[in-house]
Protein backbone atom coordinates (compact mmCIF):
# COMPACT_ATOMS: atom_id res chain seq x y z
CA UNK A 1 0.00 0.00 0.00
CA UNK A 2 2.88 2.40 0.92
CA UNK A 3 4.22 1.49 -2.63
CA UNK A 4 1.23 2.97 -4.24
CA UNK A 5 1.33 6.29 -2.15
CA UNK A 6 4.48 6.67 -2.56
CA UNK A 7 4.00 6.41 -6.51
CA UNK A 8 1.18 8.63 -6.28
CA UNK A 9 2.26 11.31 -4.71
CA UNK A 10 5.71 10.68 -6.97
CA UNK A 11 2.74 11.30 -9.95
CA UNK A 12 1.20 14.58 -8.52
CA UNK A 13 4.69 16.23 -8.08
CA UNK A 14 5.48 15.50 -11.60
CA UNK A 15 1.83 16.94 -12.78
CA UNK A 16 2.48 19.82 -10.51
CA UNK A 17 6.13 20.45 -11.44
CA UNK A 18 4.53 20.31 -15.29
CA UNK A 19 2.03 22.28 -14.12
CA UNK A 20 4.37 25.15 -12.75
CA UNK A 21 6.08 24.83 -16.16
CA UNK A 22 3.45 24.77 -18.53
CA UNK A 23 1.75 28.21 -16.35
CA UNK A 24 5.30 30.07 -16.76
CA UNK A 25 5.57 29.23 -20.42
CA UNK A 26 1.93 30.56 -21.22
CA UNK A 27 3.28 33.41 -19.32
CA UNK A 28 6.14 34.42 -20.97
CA UNK A 29 3.88 34.33 -24.35
CA UNK A 30 1.43 36.20 -22.94
CA UNK A 31 3.54 38.65 -22.31
CA UNK A 32 5.37 39.02 -25.84
CA UNK A 33 1.59 39.09 -27.17
CA UNK A 34 1.62 42.05 -24.61
CA UNK A 35 4.26 44.35 -25.98
CA UNK A 36 3.61 43.63 -29.08
CA UNK A 37 0.39 44.74 -28.87
CA UNK A 38 1.29 48.24 -27.14
CA UNK A 39 4.00 48.37 -29.59
CA UNK A 40 1.65 48.44 -32.32
CA UNK A 41 -0.71 50.53 -31.28
CA UNK A 42 1.71 53.34 -29.48
CA UNK A 43 4.92 53.48 -30.98
CA UNK A 44 6.11 56.46 -33.66
CA UNK A 45 6.79 54.69 -36.67
CA UNK A 46 4.75 52.13 -38.79
CA UNK A 47 5.72 48.33 -37.35
CA UNK A 48 6.99 45.24 -39.66
CA UNK A 49 5.47 42.72 -37.47
CA UNK A 50 7.04 40.06 -39.11
CA UNK A 51 10.56 41.18 -38.90
CA UNK A 52 10.01 42.19 -35.13
CA UNK A 53 8.76 38.09 -34.64
CA UNK A 54 11.90 37.02 -36.21
CA UNK A 55 14.31 39.41 -34.58
CA UNK A 56 12.83 38.09 -31.23
CA UNK A 57 13.29 34.62 -32.32
CA UNK A 58 16.82 34.89 -33.19
CA UNK A 59 17.84 36.84 -29.87
CA UNK A 60 16.24 33.94 -27.93
CA UNK A 61 17.61 31.24 -29.36
CA UNK A 62 21.20 32.92 -29.49
CA UNK A 63 20.11 32.65 -25.24
CA UNK A 64 20.35 28.66 -25.84
CA UNK A 65 23.50 28.01 -27.76
CA UNK A 66 25.96 29.45 -30.84
CA UNK A 67 24.27 27.07 -32.73
CA UNK A 68 20.40 26.55 -32.58
CA UNK A 69 19.16 28.72 -35.39
CA UNK A 70 16.24 30.11 -37.56
CA UNK A 71 16.12 30.14 -40.91
CA UNK A 72 13.92 31.89 -42.75
CA UNK A 73 11.32 30.44 -45.53
CA UNK A 74 13.59 32.55 -47.98
CA UNK A 75 16.53 30.91 -47.08
CA UNK A 76 15.59 27.23 -46.24
CA UNK A 77 16.46 26.28 -49.90
CA UNK A 78 19.85 27.81 -49.94
CA UNK A 79 20.81 26.51 -46.48
CA UNK A 80 19.35 22.93 -47.59
CA UNK A 81 21.57 22.73 -50.75
CA UNK A 82 24.54 21.38 -49.66
CA UNK A 83 22.74 19.33 -47.35
CA UNK A 84 20.63 17.86 -49.67
CA UNK A 85 23.50 17.30 -52.26
CA UNK A 86 21.58 18.77 -55.51
CA UNK A 87 19.54 21.90 -56.38
CA UNK A 88 17.42 22.71 -59.45
CA UNK A 89 18.67 25.79 -61.42
CA UNK A 90 20.68 25.39 -65.50
CA UNK A 91 23.33 23.62 -64.34
CA UNK A 92 26.42 26.52 -64.96
CA UNK A 93 28.90 27.96 -62.42
CA UNK A 94 29.02 31.88 -63.26
CA UNK A 95 30.85 34.95 -61.96
CA UNK A 96 29.76 38.72 -61.95
CA UNK A 97 32.66 39.97 -64.11
CA UNK A 98 32.28 43.92 -64.91
CA UNK A 99 28.57 44.36 -64.01
CA UNK A 100 28.00 41.40 -66.65
CA UNK A 101 27.00 38.06 -66.23
CA UNK A 102 29.39 35.38 -67.45
CA UNK A 103 29.35 31.24 -67.64
CA UNK A 104 32.67 30.20 -66.30
CA UNK A 105 31.74 26.41 -66.82
CA UNK A 106 28.75 24.13 -67.69
CA UNK A 107 27.72 20.95 -64.82
CA UNK A 108 29.01 17.97 -66.86
CA UNK A 109 25.66 16.36 -68.44
CA UNK A 110 23.66 19.57 -66.56
CA UNK A 111 20.67 21.66 -68.73
CA UNK A 112 22.72 24.07 -69.78
CA UNK A 113 26.00 22.03 -71.40
CA UNK A 114 23.18 19.91 -73.18
CA UNK A 115 21.98 23.12 -75.19
CA UNK A 116 25.33 24.14 -76.18
CA UNK A 117 25.84 26.69 -73.44
CA UNK A 118 29.81 27.44 -73.61
CA UNK A 119 32.60 28.52 -70.59
CA UNK A 120 32.78 32.39 -71.38
CA UNK A 121 29.08 32.80 -72.94
CA UNK A 122 27.59 36.09 -71.53
CA UNK A 123 24.21 36.15 -70.05
CA UNK A 124 22.66 39.28 -71.09
CA UNK A 125 18.67 38.83 -70.66
CA UNK A 126 17.34 36.63 -68.44
CA UNK A 127 13.02 36.28 -69.55
CA UNK A 128 13.41 39.02 -71.67
CA UNK A 129 14.77 41.61 -69.01
CA UNK A 130 18.17 42.91 -69.61
CA UNK A 131 20.92 41.64 -66.64
CA UNK A 132 23.76 43.59 -67.86
CA UNK A 133 25.21 46.92 -66.45
CA UNK A 134 22.37 46.77 -63.22
CA UNK A 135 24.48 45.78 -60.31
CA UNK A 136 23.11 42.37 -60.71
CA UNK A 137 24.00 40.28 -57.27
CA UNK A 138 25.16 36.89 -56.87
CA UNK A 139 21.55 36.41 -54.89
CA UNK A 140 19.82 37.95 -58.18
CA UNK A 141 21.31 35.55 -60.29
CA UNK A 142 20.33 32.72 -58.09
CA UNK A 143 16.71 33.93 -57.73
CA UNK A 144 16.10 34.49 -61.62
CA UNK A 145 18.05 31.01 -62.34
CA UNK A 146 17.05 28.29 -60.19
CA UNK A 147 13.03 27.03 -59.79
CA UNK A 148 11.14 24.37 -59.79
CA UNK A 149 12.09 20.75 -61.17
CA UNK A 150 11.29 20.96 -65.32
CA UNK A 151 10.22 24.65 -65.68
CA UNK A 152 11.60 26.87 -68.52
CA UNK A 153 13.89 29.72 -68.31
CA UNK A 154 14.67 31.77 -71.21
CA UNK A 155 18.18 33.68 -71.81
CA UNK A 156 19.76 35.59 -74.27
CA UNK A 157 23.70 34.70 -74.58
CA UNK A 158 26.67 37.13 -75.98
CA UNK A 159 29.44 34.74 -77.38
CA UNK A 160 32.36 35.90 -78.49
CA UNK A 161 32.42 39.08 -80.76
CA UNK A 162 29.74 37.21 -82.52
CA UNK A 163 27.08 40.79 -82.44
CA UNK A 164 23.98 39.08 -82.81
CA UNK A 165 22.49 37.53 -79.43
CA UNK A 166 22.08 34.14 -78.84
CA UNK A 167 18.40 32.30 -77.36
CA UNK A 168 18.30 29.70 -75.43
CA UNK A 169 15.39 28.35 -73.38
CA UNK A 170 16.28 25.86 -70.44
CA UNK A 171 14.18 23.07 -68.58
CA UNK A 172 15.55 23.11 -65.12
CA UNK A 173 16.91 20.08 -63.90
CA UNK A 174 18.36 18.51 -60.80
CA UNK A 175 22.08 19.46 -60.71
CA UNK A 176 24.15 17.91 -58.23
CA UNK A 177 26.37 19.59 -55.28
CA UNK A 178 29.00 17.31 -54.37
CA UNK A 179 30.86 17.06 -51.32
CA UNK A 180 34.07 15.25 -52.76
CA UNK A 181 35.52 18.35 -54.93
CA UNK A 182 38.79 16.38 -55.67
CA UNK A 183 40.46 12.97 -55.37
CA UNK A 184 43.47 12.24 -57.23
CA UNK A 185 46.86 9.85 -56.77
CA UNK A 186 49.92 12.40 -55.31
CA UNK A 187 51.97 9.58 -56.13
CA UNK A 188 52.61 6.09 -57.18
CA UNK A 189 51.26 4.77 -53.40
CA UNK A 190 49.18 7.86 -51.96
CA UNK A 191 45.93 8.41 -52.59
CA UNK A 192 44.06 12.20 -51.61
CA UNK A 193 40.35 12.39 -51.14
CA UNK A 194 39.59 16.46 -50.30
CA UNK A 195 35.66 16.67 -48.52
CA UNK A 196 34.35 19.99 -48.38
CA UNK A 197 30.81 19.05 -46.64
CA UNK A 198 28.95 15.89 -45.21
CA UNK A 199 25.66 15.40 -47.09
CA UNK A 200 23.32 12.72 -48.07
CA UNK A 201 25.24 11.73 -51.06
CA UNK A 202 28.68 12.16 -49.49
CA UNK A 203 28.86 8.07 -48.48
CA UNK A 204 28.39 6.76 -51.59
CA UNK A 205 30.81 9.82 -53.49
CA UNK A 206 33.43 8.50 -50.91
CA UNK A 207 32.91 4.82 -51.85
CA UNK A 208 33.47 5.57 -55.41
CA UNK A 209 36.53 8.08 -54.84
CA UNK A 210 38.72 5.03 -52.85
CA UNK A 211 36.98 2.56 -55.40
CA UNK A 212 38.84 4.57 -58.45
CA UNK A 213 41.97 5.87 -56.37
CA UNK A 214 42.52 1.57 -54.95
CA UNK A 215 42.02 0.11 -58.95
CA UNK A 216 45.15 2.84 -59.19
CA UNK A 217 46.97 1.29 -56.79
CA UNK A 218 46.08 3.72 -53.32
CA UNK A 219 48.42 1.86 -50.52
CA UNK A 220 48.31 4.84 -48.44
CA UNK A 221 45.04 7.77 -47.85
CA UNK A 222 44.98 11.50 -46.73
CA UNK A 223 41.60 12.25 -46.52
CA UNK A 224 41.14 15.86 -46.18
CA UNK A 225 38.79 18.10 -43.75
CA UNK A 226 40.53 20.78 -43.68
CA UNK A 227 37.80 24.18 -43.72
CA UNK A 228 35.02 21.51 -43.50
CA UNK A 229 32.26 22.53 -41.55
CA UNK A 230 30.42 19.67 -41.05
CA UNK A 231 27.29 18.57 -42.25
CA UNK A 232 24.63 15.47 -41.81
CA UNK A 233 25.09 13.69 -38.65
CA UNK A 234 24.77 10.26 -40.53
CA UNK A 235 26.73 11.36 -43.13
CA UNK A 236 30.05 11.52 -40.95
CA UNK A 237 28.76 8.02 -39.48
CA UNK A 238 28.92 6.96 -42.96
CA UNK A 239 32.34 7.95 -43.60
CA UNK A 240 33.70 6.77 -40.39
CA UNK A 241 32.33 3.63 -41.35
CA UNK A 242 34.77 3.39 -44.37
CA UNK A 243 37.64 2.90 -41.99
CA UNK A 244 36.67 1.69 -38.95
CA UNK A 245 36.30 -2.55 -39.16
CA UNK A 246 33.62 -4.66 -37.03
CA UNK A 247 31.31 -2.81 -34.84
CA UNK A 248 33.02 -0.29 -33.72
CA UNK A 249 31.45 2.66 -31.75
CA UNK A 250 32.04 6.16 -33.95
CA UNK A 251 29.79 8.25 -31.61
CA UNK A 252 27.29 8.89 -29.13
CA UNK A 253 25.00 11.68 -28.35
CA UNK A 254 22.32 12.06 -25.36
CA UNK A 255 20.54 15.04 -23.92
CA UNK A 256 17.84 16.39 -21.44
CA UNK A 257 15.05 15.47 -23.82
CA UNK A 258 16.97 12.68 -26.00
CA UNK A 259 18.28 9.50 -24.73
CA UNK A 260 21.77 8.13 -25.34
CA UNK A 261 21.97 7.04 -28.64
CA UNK A 262 24.87 4.94 -30.29
CA UNK A 263 26.29 4.64 -34.22
CA UNK A 264 28.84 2.34 -34.59
CA UNK A 265 30.17 0.87 -37.42
CA UNK A 266 28.83 -1.75 -39.27
CA UNK A 267 29.32 -2.00 -43.09
CA UNK A 268 32.51 -3.56 -44.69
CA UNK A 269 34.23 -0.11 -45.60
CA UNK A 270 36.42 0.20 -48.63
CA UNK A 271 40.09 1.85 -46.35
CA UNK A 272 39.22 -0.71 -43.21
CA UNK A 273 43.03 -1.54 -44.13
CA UNK A 274 45.74 0.68 -45.48
CA UNK A 275 47.81 3.65 -43.80
CA UNK A 276 45.16 6.70 -43.14
CA UNK A 277 45.81 10.36 -41.99
CA UNK A 278 43.20 13.48 -41.72
CA UNK A 279 44.23 16.88 -42.10
CA UNK A 280 42.56 19.23 -40.09
CA UNK A 281 42.32 22.63 -38.70
CA UNK A 282 40.54 25.43 -36.85
CA UNK A 283 37.85 25.22 -39.40
CA UNK A 284 37.55 21.58 -39.31
CA UNK A 285 33.60 21.56 -37.26
CA UNK A 286 31.16 19.34 -36.09
CA UNK A 287 30.72 16.16 -38.48
CA UNK A 288 34.88 16.18 -39.42
CA UNK A 289 34.97 16.25 -35.76
CA UNK A 290 32.88 12.74 -35.50
CA UNK A 291 34.92 11.54 -37.64
CA UNK A 292 38.41 12.42 -36.86
CA UNK A 293 37.68 11.57 -33.06
CA UNK A 294 36.33 8.48 -34.33
CA UNK A 295 39.68 7.35 -36.14
CA UNK A 296 42.09 8.95 -33.29
CA UNK A 297 40.14 7.41 -30.81
CA UNK A 298 40.22 4.13 -32.42
CA UNK A 299 44.25 4.16 -33.30
CA UNK A 300 42.77 3.89 -36.93
CA UNK A 301 45.42 6.76 -38.43
CA UNK A 302 46.91 10.14 -37.95
CA UNK A 303 45.32 13.24 -37.15
CA UNK A 304 47.36 15.96 -38.86
CA UNK A 305 47.28 19.78 -38.74
CA UNK A 306 46.02 22.07 -36.09
CA UNK A 307 43.52 21.64 -33.20
CA UNK A 308 39.52 21.24 -34.68
CA UNK A 309 36.70 24.31 -34.19
CA UNK A 310 35.23 22.35 -30.95
CA UNK A 311 31.21 21.58 -31.96
CA UNK A 312 30.32 19.10 -30.00
CA UNK A 313 26.55 19.73 -30.12
CA UNK A 314 23.64 18.30 -32.12
CA UNK A 315 21.05 19.81 -34.40
CA UNK A 316 18.22 18.45 -35.55
CA UNK A 317 15.88 20.57 -38.44
CA UNK A 318 12.47 21.18 -37.37
CA UNK A 319 10.48 22.52 -40.52
CA UNK A 320 7.95 25.48 -38.79
CA UNK A 321 4.51 26.17 -40.65
CA UNK A 322 5.16 28.60 -43.12
CA UNK A 323 7.72 27.16 -44.53
CA UNK A 324 10.65 28.47 -42.40
CA UNK A 325 12.95 26.11 -40.51
CA UNK A 326 14.41 25.62 -36.86
CA UNK A 327 17.34 24.16 -36.09
CA UNK A 328 17.72 23.04 -32.48
CA UNK A 329 20.69 21.72 -30.39
CA UNK A 330 19.15 18.75 -28.92
CA UNK A 331 21.76 16.77 -27.57
CA UNK A 332 25.81 16.57 -26.88
CA UNK A 333 27.51 14.13 -28.95
CA UNK A 334 30.70 11.92 -27.64
CA UNK A 335 33.71 10.28 -29.20
CA UNK A 336 34.20 6.51 -28.44
CA UNK A 337 36.55 7.39 -25.70
CA UNK A 338 33.94 9.79 -23.99
CA UNK A 339 35.46 13.01 -25.54
CA UNK A 340 33.05 15.81 -25.22
CA UNK A 341 34.98 18.38 -27.27
CA UNK A 342 32.49 21.47 -27.66
CA UNK A 343 34.24 24.92 -26.35
CA UNK A 344 32.83 26.76 -24.09
CA UNK A 345 30.07 29.12 -25.06
CA UNK A 346 29.19 30.91 -21.64
CA UNK A 347 29.99 34.23 -23.39
CA UNK A 348 28.77 34.22 -27.06
CA UNK A 349 31.55 37.18 -27.81
CA UNK A 350 34.28 35.03 -26.94
CA UNK A 351 32.61 32.28 -29.13
CA UNK A 352 32.61 34.35 -31.99
CA UNK A 353 36.15 35.59 -31.53
CA UNK A 354 37.82 32.62 -30.89
CA UNK A 355 39.64 32.18 -34.07
CA UNK A 356 41.42 35.48 -33.34
CA UNK A 357 41.86 34.75 -29.76
CA UNK A 358 44.12 31.26 -31.05
CA UNK A 359 45.65 33.54 -33.63
CA UNK A 360 46.62 36.04 -30.83
CA UNK A 361 47.51 33.32 -28.06
CA UNK A 362 50.25 31.88 -30.57
CA UNK A 363 48.17 28.78 -30.78
CA UNK A 364 48.14 28.49 -34.88
CA UNK A 365 51.43 28.67 -35.16
CA UNK A 366 53.01 27.25 -31.48
CA UNK A 367 51.44 23.88 -30.02
CA UNK A 368 53.02 24.31 -26.40
CA UNK A 369 50.23 27.38 -25.89
CA UNK A 370 47.83 24.60 -26.21
CA UNK A 371 47.07 23.79 -22.65
CA UNK A 372 44.73 21.07 -21.18
CA UNK A 373 43.45 20.72 -17.88
CA UNK A 374 43.89 16.84 -16.85
CA UNK A 375 40.54 16.81 -16.02
CA UNK A 376 40.06 16.71 -20.08
CA UNK A 377 42.71 13.54 -20.19
CA UNK A 378 41.17 10.48 -21.74
CA UNK A 379 42.98 7.45 -23.69
CA UNK A 380 42.30 5.80 -26.73
CA UNK A 381 40.78 3.10 -27.33
CA UNK A 382 43.48 0.47 -28.78
CA UNK A 383 47.12 1.57 -27.17
CA UNK A 384 45.94 3.85 -24.40
CA UNK A 385 47.43 7.09 -26.00
CA UNK A 386 46.22 10.40 -24.26
CA UNK A 387 44.17 12.49 -26.13
CA UNK A 388 42.25 15.25 -24.84
CA UNK A 389 38.61 16.98 -24.67
CA UNK A 390 36.89 20.12 -24.21
CA UNK A 391 37.58 22.44 -27.47
CA UNK A 392 38.23 20.26 -30.50
CA UNK A 393 40.13 17.55 -31.86
CA UNK A 394 43.68 17.78 -31.07
CA UNK A 395 46.28 16.26 -34.11
CA UNK A 396 48.51 13.86 -33.43
CA UNK A 397 51.38 16.19 -35.43
CA UNK A 398 50.58 19.81 -35.45
CA UNK A 399 51.62 21.87 -38.50
CA UNK A 400 51.65 25.33 -37.60
CA UNK A 401 50.09 28.31 -39.98
CA UNK A 402 53.11 29.59 -42.36
CA UNK A 403 52.44 33.03 -42.35
CA UNK A 404 56.05 34.54 -43.92
CA UNK A 405 54.44 34.45 -47.10
CA UNK A 406 51.66 36.44 -46.65
CA UNK A 407 52.46 39.94 -47.51
CA UNK A 408 50.16 42.93 -46.88
CA UNK A 409 50.44 43.23 -50.83
CA UNK A 410 49.24 39.36 -50.94
CA UNK A 411 46.53 40.03 -48.78
CA UNK A 412 45.09 43.49 -50.70
CA UNK A 413 45.24 41.11 -53.91
CA UNK A 414 43.26 38.32 -52.37
CA UNK A 415 40.56 40.67 -50.63
CA UNK A 416 40.20 42.11 -53.56
CA UNK A 417 39.28 39.57 -55.61
CA UNK A 418 41.32 40.06 -58.48
CA UNK A 419 43.13 37.31 -58.88
CA UNK A 420 39.40 34.82 -59.93
CA UNK A 421 38.54 38.12 -62.34
CA UNK A 422 41.75 38.47 -63.79
CA UNK A 423 41.96 34.84 -64.51
CA UNK A 424 38.41 34.95 -66.11
CA UNK A 425 39.00 38.10 -67.72
CA UNK A 426 42.54 36.18 -69.14
CA UNK A 427 41.14 32.67 -70.08
CA UNK A 428 37.87 34.48 -72.34
CA UNK A 429 40.46 36.13 -74.52
CA UNK A 430 43.13 33.15 -74.34
CA UNK A 431 41.13 29.99 -73.99
CA UNK A 432 41.77 28.44 -77.66
CA UNK A 433 45.34 29.14 -76.97
CA UNK A 434 45.50 27.69 -74.01
CA UNK A 435 43.90 24.61 -74.65
CA UNK A 436 46.72 24.47 -77.84
CA UNK A 437 49.47 24.86 -75.49
CA UNK A 438 48.16 22.40 -72.82
CA UNK A 439 45.81 20.14 -74.54
CA UNK A 440 46.00 18.16 -71.08
CA UNK A 441 46.01 19.31 -67.53
CA UNK A 442 48.94 16.72 -67.28
CA UNK A 443 50.71 19.10 -69.31
CA UNK A 444 49.40 22.14 -67.87
CA UNK A 445 50.41 20.78 -64.04
CA UNK A 446 53.82 20.70 -65.42
CA UNK A 447 54.81 23.86 -67.05
CA UNK A 448 55.57 27.06 -65.50
CA UNK A 449 52.41 28.95 -66.63
CA UNK A 450 52.86 31.95 -64.90
CA UNK A 451 55.37 33.44 -66.92
CA UNK A 452 57.32 37.10 -66.95
CA UNK A 453 54.60 37.85 -69.63
CA UNK A 454 51.42 36.60 -67.45
CA UNK A 455 52.55 37.89 -64.51
CA UNK A 456 52.79 41.21 -66.40
CA UNK A 457 49.55 41.15 -67.44
CA UNK A 458 47.98 40.45 -64.01
CA UNK A 459 49.72 43.73 -62.07
CA UNK A 460 48.80 45.59 -65.09
CA UNK A 461 44.90 44.10 -64.87
CA UNK A 462 45.30 45.02 -60.63
CA UNK A 463 46.79 48.51 -61.51
CA UNK A 464 43.80 49.15 -63.43
CA UNK A 465 41.40 47.63 -61.23
CA UNK A 466 42.34 49.90 -58.28
CA UNK A 467 45.26 52.38 -59.23
CA UNK A 468 45.14 53.11 -55.08
CA UNK A 469 46.68 49.44 -54.67
CA UNK A 470 50.30 50.46 -55.48
CA UNK A 471 53.06 47.67 -56.83
CA UNK A 472 55.01 46.43 -53.96
CA UNK A 473 58.23 44.56 -55.59
CA UNK A 474 59.53 43.78 -52.31
CA UNK A 475 56.17 42.11 -50.41
CA UNK A 476 55.42 40.72 -54.09
CA UNK A 477 58.93 38.83 -53.52
CA UNK A 478 57.68 37.46 -50.25
CA UNK A 479 54.38 36.13 -51.59
CA UNK A 480 56.03 35.72 -55.37
CA UNK A 481 55.24 31.44 -54.99
CA UNK A 482 51.99 32.03 -53.30
CA UNK A 483 50.46 34.27 -55.34
CA UNK A 484 51.77 32.38 -58.18
CA UNK A 485 50.59 29.11 -57.24
CA UNK A 486 46.81 30.96 -56.67
CA UNK A 487 46.89 32.26 -59.95
CA UNK A 488 47.51 29.25 -61.81
CA UNK A 489 45.16 26.95 -59.62
CA UNK A 490 42.08 29.33 -60.19
CA UNK A 491 43.28 29.35 -64.37
CA UNK A 492 43.27 25.97 -63.97
CA UNK A 493 39.81 25.61 -62.48
CA UNK A 494 38.64 27.54 -64.92
CA UNK A 495 39.88 25.55 -67.48
CA UNK A 496 38.78 21.78 -65.91
CA UNK A 497 37.52 22.37 -62.69
CA UNK A 498 37.60 22.15 -59.16
CA UNK A 499 39.42 19.31 -58.36
CA UNK A 500 42.32 20.60 -60.61
CA UNK A 501 42.25 23.60 -58.72
CA UNK A 502 43.28 21.61 -55.17
CA UNK A 503 45.96 19.47 -57.47
CA UNK A 504 47.71 22.94 -57.72
CA UNK A 505 46.91 24.60 -54.92
CA UNK A 506 47.84 21.82 -52.41
CA UNK A 507 51.76 22.12 -53.62
CA UNK A 508 51.28 24.96 -51.13
CA UNK A 509 49.27 23.28 -48.19
CA UNK A 510 51.80 22.61 -45.08
CA UNK A 511 49.79 20.10 -43.71
CA UNK A 512 49.88 18.04 -46.62
CA UNK A 513 52.91 18.14 -47.55
CA UNK A 514 53.88 16.76 -43.74
CA UNK A 515 51.00 13.94 -44.32
CA UNK A 516 53.04 13.05 -47.15
CA UNK A 517 56.38 12.42 -45.53
CA UNK A 518 54.57 11.08 -42.46
CA UNK A 519 52.44 8.45 -43.95
CA UNK A 520 55.39 7.26 -46.68
CA UNK A 521 58.27 6.50 -43.75
CA UNK A 522 58.70 5.00 -40.53
CA UNK A 523 57.09 8.06 -38.56
CA UNK A 524 53.79 6.77 -39.33
CA UNK A 525 54.67 3.49 -37.46
CA UNK A 526 56.08 5.04 -34.54
CA UNK A 527 52.71 6.33 -33.59
CA UNK A 528 51.93 3.88 -31.96
CA UNK A 529 48.91 3.21 -33.74
CA UNK A 530 46.65 0.05 -33.26
CA UNK A 531 47.75 -3.00 -35.88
Amino acid sequence: MTKYILVAISLIVVSFSQAQEDSLKNAQIFKFGEILDYVNQAYVDDIDNKQLGEAAIVAMLEKLDPHSSYISKEDVRDANERINGSFVGIGIRFQILKDTLCVVATIPNGPSEKLGIQAGDKILKIEGESVAGIGLKNHQVRERLLGEMGSKVSVDIKRGKKKQLLPFTITRDRIPVHSVDSYYMINDRTGYIKLSSFSRTTASEIDESIRVLKEQGMKNLIFDLQNNGGGLLYAAKNVADQFLSGNKMIVYSEGRKQPRSQLKAGQKGRWEDGRLVILTNENSASASEIVSGAVQDWDRGLIIGRRTFGKGLVQRPINLSDGSQLRLTIARYYTPSGRFIQKPYDDLEAYRNDYMDRYLHGELSNQDSIKFADSLKHETRITKRTVYGGGGIMPDIFVPLDTTSLSDYYKSIIRGGYINTFALTYIEKNRNELKKQYPSFAEFKKADVCSTKLMKNFFDYVKKENPELKHNENEYKTSEQLLKTRIKAVLAQDLWGISEFYQIINTENDALQVALQTIESEAYLEKNLAP
